[in-house]
């Protein structure tokens, strides 16, 4: 029988045992020292030098200081707390993401507002960022305190238009890079043109230090305000004395070892995305009713962290009739499972069978495929959340999936995965 095809799984280099011995040795087995001091050059240098594969002509060098935290969740969280997020202010967030990247919003009382997605890049439709801009100012008095776009699954968000419109309403961005590391836009990587930009090293991304993540900031002044929170932000005297509320967020050395030797694939793992990518258009270019989402824009350059496809919603697939039939109680969603048994197998928003009959294929295949990130105006958690919509998010979700991509995946992989899936499909 094959062995289960995941959809991201990051690949050892054989460097990791390496820098985690160096830190038993050495025994510096906590959150600081050299791996982590050392993880944090290697990302600076990984993000500063993009700036020189540019098109566009007299950029300057880029200068980010990037500070190793415990999760990308809590760079989002500690990003916020920098840019003065408060209870009672309105954050602008993509609504096409994953929960984190707006519940940290939340934990500081503040309100989410929920930006729905443009047609090409899936990600926040700057005319509805605009207009929602416009609208809170005249329905609160007051703008909205942060900006966050989203690279869903590596793909670029038209951060030129982001970033016109956040200056001219001076309201700071947060870039939710954690899927994009390594996508570049206009040949920038994504992370570096707002005032900070968020990266995650969690066991299914670009690369992985197991469990972690990243804040890009824009200075070395403002990078040790974030390092002051993520340590509780004691003060400088020999004993305990805190002034404010800081939080144990901060990488542990261990982890930034495996992080140390993750960097040294980084370029193979994003080149190894890409040819998948190119693999599976190649090898579904002329399968009616599916399509696989691509770069737009000449500018945009994504590391295809997921490959990702929308079948036609007529598109007939066999055991259609069986979706949604039982509850899931599996391991779907993550490698953490099912934790919460459902009620019910259904929701008033949720994919279309023949997106569910096509993943329970897969799944019998022992392929690793998943719906889209349901949008998070239609979360029940956020359904009093002021959002701004077209519908695309929500269409998208309807017919979209997410298909295997990781390092461990091979040609022969992409061609027994998309086999299953010319088979499954009712001529």
């Amino acid at each position: 029988m094959r062995n289960r095809i995941y959809l991201c799984l990051a690949h050892m280099s054989g460097r990791e045992q390496d820098y985690i011995k160096e830190a038993f040795d050495t025994n510096w087995v906590v959150p600081m020292g050299p791996n982590v001091n050392g993880f944090e050059k290697d990302l600076e240098e990984f993000v500063n030098s993009s700036c020189s594969d540019r098109k566009t002509q007299n950029t300057q060098p880029l200068h980010k200081k990037v500070v190793c935290l415990s999760a990308g969740t809590a760079a989002v969280h500690l990003a916020l707390i920098a840019c003065g997020v408060q209870a009672g202010d309105e954050v602008l967030v993509q609504s096409f993401t994953f929960c984190a990247s707006s519940h940290p919003i939340t934990y500081l009382g503040a309100t989410p507002v929920f930006i729905d997605s443009e047609p090409e890049s899936w990600n926040m439709d700057p005319d509805l960022l605009e207009e929602a801009i416009k609208d809170r100012i005249a329905k609160t008095g007051r703008k909205p305190k942060a900006i966050i776009p989203v690279a869903l699954y590596g793909m670029p968000y038209r951060i030129d238009r982001i970033m016109e419109i956040a200056n001219r309403y001076e309201i700071p961005v947060i870039e939710d890079a954690a899927e994009g590391f390594g996508s570049r836009f206009d040949g920038q990587m994504l992370g570096t043109f707002g005032e900070y930009g968020v990266l995650s090293f969690n066991g299914n991304k670009m690369i992985t230090t197991s469990g972690g993540g990243a804040l890009i900031c824009p200075d070395e002044e403002k990078a040790r305000r974030i390092l002051w929170y993520a340590t509780q932000a004691r003060e400088s005297y020999p004993y305990y004395q805190h002034e404010a509320i800081g939080f144990n967020y901060r990488m542990s050395n261990i982890c930034a070892g495996i992080g140390r030797g993750q960097m040294t694939v980084v370029d193979e793992h994003i080149a190894h995305h890409k040819h998948v990518q190119e693999l599976y258009c190649e090898y579904l270019r002329n399968v009616d009713g599916i399509t696989m989402h691509g770069n737009p824009w000449r500018e945009s350059d994504s590391n295809f962290w997921l490959c990702t496809a929308t079948l036609d919603p007529g598109l007939k697939i066999k055991g259609q009739e069986n979706a949604y039939r039982e509850v899931i109680t599996g391991a779907v969603g993550g490698a953490a499972g099912v934790t919460h048994t459902a009620t019910t197998a259904v929701t008033d928003c949720q994919p279309n069978d023949n997106v569910e009959a096509m993943r329970m294929i897969l799944d019998a295949a022992n392929v690793e495929a998943r719906p889209l990130w349901k949008p998070m105006h239609r979360q029940p958690v956020y359904r009093n959340a002021p959002a701004y919509v077209n519908g695309v998010s929500e269409g998208l979700f309807h017919v979209g999936i997410c298909l295997p991509a990781g390092p461990y995946v091979t040609d022969d992989d992409v061609r027994y995965i998309t086999d299953t899936i010319k088979k499954a499909i009712v001529s």
